[in-house]
């Protein structure tokens, strides 16, 4: 089971354009803070390998590093954190 850990590509550096939109808009709205550079999706390396069987039997302090390694929201209870990475992670055949 699993992710080769996380080794994740870094982003290229923000110019100070992009810096000042996204500190203006973190000002603006909080919740606007991860847009701009080095925000919201994250492509590590190695894409999870898990199977079905994985995701529901995996704890779910692991469900929550996965979810984050990837930049992906990690609310609700165990079982839609199991399912949101199933559906995320998972071809439909496999689900």
């Amino acid at each position: 089971m699993g992710s080769l850990g996380p080794s994740v590509v870094s982003p290229q550096p923000c110019s100070k354009a992009a810096m000042a939109t996204k500190t203006a808009a973190a000002a603006a709205a909080p919740s606007a803070a991860g847009s701009g550079c080095g925000g919201g999706f994250r492509m590590p390396l190695h894409y999870p390998r898990y199977r079905k069987a994985d995701y529901e039997a995996m704890p779910e302090w692991r469900v929550d590093c996965l979810l984050r390694e990837y930049g992906l929201p990690v609310a609700g209870d165990l079982d839609a954190k199991r399912r949101f990475a199933m559906g995320t992670f998972l071809w439909p055949g496999q689900y």
